[in-house]
């Protein structure tokens, strides 16, 4: 799979972990409306197979909790019909917080179902342990080791 990092966080990403490089994409390769496509970009990681996105996740470890499931919500909204895995990503401390703002009204009555039902939560502890399992030693270079690392 590729990578999307956004722009704004890529050279920090690769400053930290030069071995994703060859992974990350420089330019979404998708054929969106432009308001779908400024939506896309702003998600914290993207996995990519081919030209569909099959994982999204949303890192909030200081950052609005909030912003990160709206932006979600927003892809969903702009694109109904995609197939895609959601994650917010945060400190297990946060974790309370992650289920309140996602049982929020406006994340409950989307088109396609409650933000609920397609966005799971996923602690960096748990994150850490996913990295540690012997059939996923093909990601030891991706993203997920350096979230892992940032938990730490």
């Amino acid at each position: 799979m590729k990578i999307w990092i956004p722009k704004n966080d890529r050279t920090a990403v690769l400053n930290e972990r030069k071995s994703t490089e060859q992974s990350v994409l420089k330019m979404l390769p998708l054929n969106y409306d432009e308001i779908t496509l400024k939506t896309i970009e702003q998600i914290d990681v993207l996995w990519l197979k081919g030209r569909a996105i099959v994982r999204a996740f949303e890192v909030e470890h200081t950052t609005s909790i909030y912003s990160g499931l709206l932006r979600m919500a927003d892809l969903l909204a702009l694109q109904p019909n995609m197939d895609i895995k959601l994650y917010i990503v945060a400190p297990t401390e946060r974790r309370e917080k992650v289920f309140q703002e996602i049982r929020r009204p406006v994340f409950s009555l989307l088109d396609r179902g409650p933000l609920s039902e397609s966005c799971t939560y996923i602690s960096y502890d748990s994150f850490q342990e996913l990295s540690k399992l012997k059939h996923l030693d093909h990601l030891s270079d991706s993203v997920l080791d350096e979230y892992a690392e940032e938990a730490e």
